[in-house]
């Protein structure tokens, strides 16, 4: 006797819609596992854009009930995050353990809506390869605990594309007005999806499978509606402070100097590596392409489908979109921007693998090693602090020298960069005590350290910490033409080493600390 449809084809025997006590359950034991992975980072002090923005944007909002931040400069990004972390600090008191587990609900909430729809296009199995893969994947794990409002955005775009396969137009302008609400990039998602069937209508006949099927209700329009709170957003905000998108600097960083017809190209490129090949990512999607050259396996003489065809070129015109938006826009070329898009690379992987290898899982289990190895050791090549643990050492090491100024020298006007001007001057940052006093220099270049060094009279002791990552061994080191381009586009620089700014600022160094790549220092002055 054959076997039926619906016990050769896994997708064929998943509910549409799984009981809401069973998805509970899921999300109890995905935020379980997230809470104790993260256990050792919970209660760190804020690191970079936490302490810079994020952070007291929420509490601004906290404190005075104003959405516009008045503490900071306003980046002009919508407030539903830093809602969401002021409602956390009312109800449990402010701390840094309320932030990093409140954050950490909306991670396991993203994963949810992610292992549902790698089950709704693809199956059981695929569906807990991609949740896990995601989780330990080293960009995902981090941001997963740290207080920005890309990962929200992702996950509440995970749930809106899931709602869009479903055809439940109700639930996919929910997800995506609260996608746009997380973070305003995320509305070029919605807009994609509304634009592809209008252009598919242009298709030939021969090219029918990769049209939307007849008949859903989800209207081209209804993708449309997350664009009405998002203007009213950016209306309030320029009702509020003068400017639309942000401060100027916001929007001369973020936008202005990013439209550079030879940038674009180059930063396209940075976000193809970051999809494609990032801490490990190259393993999943080398076999998977190299998987395609096999035929499909059978299950009990049923071949094994893929995702339908309509679905996979929707989810190409989305990611390359995205991509192509964030090589525009955006001063920095973070990973994090890609967490929409990441895990739907990895989702059509794992699929791919599983349609087509036999020892699928062997695949997977060894990029899940390569994403847990990039978690604690570095690549030889640049990379965000905020991309892997590093960012733990850069925190703890700033937390060390906090404390040694504040028992060294308790009234010292202090020589520092962004983060360590916050971080010495804002005590609800985690670091210090009490406030000091700093001067402030852009980084600890060879020029920004002569500049200092002409004006000695203004601080007493100067700290002084590695901005960026700088492998010992860098790929590419030695090619002047790629590093003339990075500081021309990308806001390259070199940092002099500890030793040689306290030799050009008349000093010596007091506290020192050097790990994994990274380094902070204090230096005492000589008295003049």
């Amino acid at each position: 006797m054959s076997a039926s449809p619906a016990a050769s084809n896994p997708r064929a025997r998943l509910p549409v819609r799984p009981a809401w006590p069973q998805q509970f359950l899921l999300f109890a034991l995905l935020f379980a596992g997230l809470m104790l992975l993260h256990a050792p980072l919970l209660r760190l002090p804020y690191f970079w854009d936490e302490a810079g923005y994020y952070i007291p944007a929420a509490r601004d909002l906290l404190l005075t009930g104003s959405p516009i931040p008045r503490s900071t400069l306003s980046n002009a990004h919508p407030p539903l995050i830093m809602a969401w972390l002021a409602l956390a600090w009312r109800w449990f008191g402010y701390s840094t353990l309320v932030t990093r587990t409140a954050m950490l609900a909306i991670a396991a909430f993203s994963l949810l809506g992610l292992f549902r729809l790698a089950r709704r296009v693809a199956n059981l199995q695929v569906a807990w390869a991609v949740t896990v893969l995601t989780a330990i994947y080293p960009v995902f794990f981090t941001q997963s605990s740290l207080a920005h409002v890309d990962l929200a955005a992702a996950g509440f775009t995970y749930w809106a594309l899931l709602a869009w396969l479903e055809d439940s137009p109700g639930m996919v302008v929910t997800w995506f007005v609260l996608a746009a609400m997380a973070k305003e990039t995320a509305i070029v998602v919605p807009l994609t999806l509304c634009a592809w069937p209008v252009i598919t209508r242009w298709l030939p006949a021969k090219w029918e499978l990769l049209k939307l099927p007849a008949g859903r209700r989800t209207r081209p329009l209804y993708l449309l509606i997350p664009l009405v709170p998002l203007a009213c957003w950016f209306g309030y905000h320029s009702f509020g402070t003068g400017f639309l998108l942000g401060n100027p600097e916001f929007l001369r960083y973020n936008l202005s100097a990013t439209l550079n017809p030879l940038r674009i190209p180059l930063a396209f490129g940075m976000r193809l590596w970051q999809t494609l090949g990032y801490f490990g990512l190259y393993l999943l999607n080398i076999a998977a392409l190299a998987s395609m050259f096999r035929r499909p396996r059978s299950d009990q003489g049923t071949t094994r489908s893929g995702i339908p065809l309509w679905q996979r070129t929707a989810g190409a015109v989305v990611i390359l979109t995205y991509l192509l938006f964030m090589s525009i826009v955006g001063g920095a070329v973070l990973a994090r921007y890609l967490l929409p898009v990441v895990p739907l690379v990895i989702l059509a992987s794992a699929t791919a693998l599983w349609r087509r290898l036999r020892q699928w899982k062997i695949v997977v289990a060894g990029a899940a090693g390569l994403f847990a190895i990039g978690l604690v050791s570095n690549p030889p090549y640049g990379f965000s602090l905020e991309d892997n643990l590093t960012y733990r050492d850069f925190v703890v090491m700033h937390a060390e020298a906090g404390r040694f100024l504040s028992m060294r020298y308790p009234n010292a006007r202090v020589l520092t960069a962004w983060p360590a001007s916050d971080e010495l001057s804002r005590p609800w940052l985690g670091y210090v005590r009490h406030p000091f006093g700093v001067v402030r220099i852009d980084d600890f270049t060879a020029a920004q350290i002569e500049t200092a060094a002409a004006a000695r009279n203004q601080y007493d002791v100067a700290f002084v910490f590695s901005t960026k990552y700088v492998p010992e061994q860098e790929l590419l080191a030695n090619w002047t033409a790629w590093r003339d381009i990075k500081e021309r586009f990308f806001g390259y620089h070199q940092d002099l080493p500890p030793e040689e700014i306290a030799r050009r600022l008349g000093g010596s160094i007091a506290f020192e600390k050097k790990e994994n790549g990274v380094w902070a220092a204090v230096i005492a002055l000589e008295k003049q």
